[in-house]
């Protein structure tokens, strides 16, 4: 995983860029109509139930935007919201509030949606031993604040790019000419490049998991697109050597019968790809 330092620098970017694009050379609606000296109260007002998140991302697009800008938040990140919620008050120079707007609510109401379809995922499975997990199916450019989401709503981050962590694929596998050769090959490359890195395998049937475990060094098996049954026998027979994670296309639905096979990690695509933004809005208080 990537140091907090990293994870920072990816979140101020996010911001950078998204001010970038929204404001260009002027909030004109706002430097308009509004003198630059005029002060006033917003508060963000949840219309919609879930989980709220991203709050402490407001306050760093807040701050980017006006060092000076006050919030008063009367929510936590994580939080259980229903209609009619007021999640914090932000008051100071209009103008600012008014040009951080549209980025805290776009990232705010993407947020929420992570966290609220993670927690409905881990409460499924909060009776046994398994964690869920995310995937890289993010959306490009802001996948640090929806992996931060994920993390809210109660779920764990898997790697966050292609960078932190080892994954041996079906490709990788295929390309490479046998998972033997791929893993051998990944640990010759690793140690020639004094790279620390966890190696995890994806196995497509039983025999593919046989080979991993005799092959070693593999730090997590992904025993992907298996069936319930399979999967029991995938993770008794890996025991404890290594970590085990399901995956593919498991839903709300199913997530609790992989849980029950005894995995430790359940990965999800669908926590940042398949949901609908929370609504949220942000309205002056007069």
């Amino acid at each position: 995983m990537i140091s907090q330092e990293q994870f920072e620098k990816e979140v101020k970017i996010i911001i950078e860029n998204a001010i970038r694009e929204d404001v260009g050379d002027g909030d004109h609606s706002s430097l308009a109509c509004i003198p630059p000296t005029a002060t006033g109260k917003a508060k963000l007002l949840v219309k919609d139930e879930g989980v709220i998140a991203g709050i402490e991302f407001a306050k760093k697009v807040f701050h980017y935007i006006d060092k000076d800008l006050k919030i008063e938040t009367l929510k936590n990140e994580g939080d259980p919201i229903k209609y009619g919620d007021i999640v914090f008050y932000v008051s100071g120079k209009s103008q600012s509030i008014l040009k951080a707007e549209r980025l805290v609510l776009n990232a705010m109401q993407r947020m929420s949606a992570i966290a609220t379809k993670t927690k409905e995922y881990a409460d499924k499975i909060s009776h046994t031993k398994a964690k869920v997990l995310d995937t890289r199916k993010t959306t490009p450019g802001i996948r640090a604040i929806e992996k931060w989401a994920v993390k809210i709503g109660g779920g764990e981050n898997h790697r966050f790019a292609l960078y932190d962590m080892v994954m041996l694929k079906d490709n990788h596998i295929d390309f490479c000419g046998g998972i033997t050769q791929a893993i051998e090959k990944t640990q010759q490359y690793l140690k020639e490049n004094n790279l620390d890195l966890k190696i995890i395998v994806e196995a497509r049937n039983l025999t593919e998991i046989q080979e991993i475990l005799e092959t070693k060094g593999v730090h997590r098996i992904l025993i992907d697109n298996f069936n319930y049954e399979d999967t029991k026998k995938a993770v008794n027979m890996i025991g404890d050597q290594c970590q085990t994670e399901s995956s593919g296309g498991i839903t709300l639905e199913t997530i609790r019968n992989y849980a029950e096979c005894g995995v430790d990690f359940i990965s999800s695509g669908a926590l940042t790809h398949s949901v609908s933004n929370l609504d949220l809005s942000l309205k002056a208080v007069e």
